[in-house]
């Protein structure tokens, strides 16, 4: 088998890309009841007439972004096997009845969470379904966003981590500590705990073994794939090359403008993602207008005219 990264230079998440429906409702609720802040308008490169669209602190740092591509006629997606469960966010102590509270006056969904291995948490949904979970987490000293609504004694920080509910997670431990440098931190019931040997705050992954559950079926309010984080490019093609070594097909190098990617599906049926740190969401426009004008990739940028005019405007 191949070898972990030497110094475990996969730190945590980079970011979370899921699927929604309609924009404006998607935009709602994660800048407003969530409180994250908008930090980029783009499109999906690969399908331009779709957005894609960016939240998280500050200037939605690596471990921070959570990003949908909306498409308007999208059915809501099934869960089940072979998916990210719930995307979790990182929450100070203490700050739970806060959100208890304020999700219910918006209208979302909360239940307490299961709260395996000493959490305290509790679980919502976006307008399409997409499970988020809540975590008191104590000394996460990232920078949140402020709003008006939310202040930052309870603000999110940015992702604790991930759920991936699988039939077995036996093959996607050997990817997790093998090729991300993950290690085992402790099992509870049908979870397993991993976590990031480089301390991220986002770094935590859940296997939840479901077996015998169906499989789940991609649409509005699913997890698109999961992005861990590494430094630079060189990095990046070590990575690439252990997760190729491992029998795993692996896509070539990708620019991404914000981040250079590399793609493969990990056993259990989840996308992965591997994402640089650089060059970040500030490479073309300045932190303090991030997410206002639509930013387009050279390849896409003749495309401009007809895309204003037919991508929906989202809310000021």
């Amino acid at each position: 088998m191949a070898s972990a990264l030497p110094n475990s230079p996969v730190d945590g998440l980079h970011h979370v890309t899921a699927i929604a429906s309609d924009p404006a409702e998607n935009f709602r609720f994660w800048t407003r009841v969530l409180g994250q802040r908008f930090v980029k308008k783009t499109v999906n490169f690969d399908d331009p007439g779709t957005y894609h669209l960016y939240y998280g602190t500050r200037v939605g740092a690596p471990g921070t972004a959570m990003t949908f591509f909306p498409f308007p006629s999208a059915p809501r997606g099934r869960h089940g096997i072979g998916e990210t469960a719930a995307t979790r966010f990182s929450v100070p102590p203490d700050s739970l009845v806060f959100w208890a509270g304020w999700l219910e006056k918006n209208g979302a969904p909360v239940r307490e969470g299961e709260n395996r291995f000493g959490d305290k948490s509790l679980v919502t949904a976006d307008p399409d379904g997409t499970v988020i979970a809540l975590i008191e987490r104590q000394g996460d000293t990232r920078e949140p966003w402020e709003t008006a609504d939310i202040h930052p004694d309870h603000a999110i920080r940015g992702f604790e981590g991930v759920s991936l509910r699988l039939q077995d997670g036996a093959r996607t431990h050997d990817v997790l500590t093998h090729a991300l440098g993950y290690r085992e931190a402790g099992s509870e019931g049908h979870a397993t705990r991993y976590v990031s040997a480089g301390g991220s705050n986002a770094g935590t992954v859940d296997l939840i073994s479901a077996p015998g559950t169906p499989p789940a079926h991609s649409g509005a309010g699913s997890v698109h794939h999961v992005a861990f984080a590494v430094p630079d490019d060189k990095t990046h093609a070590l990575a690439r090359e252990i997760v190729s070594g491992m029998g795993i097909q692996v896509t070539p190098f990708i620019d991404r403008n914000y981040f250079h990617s590399i793609y493969f599906r990990e056993p259990g049926g989840v996308l992965f993602e591997i994402a640089t740190n650089n060059p970040g969401f500030t490479m073309d426009e300045p932190e303090e207008s991030l997410g206002e004008d639509l930013k387009l990739p050279p390849q896409h940028e003749h495309l401009r005219a007809h895309l204003e005019a037919t991508l929906k405007p989202l809310p000021q």
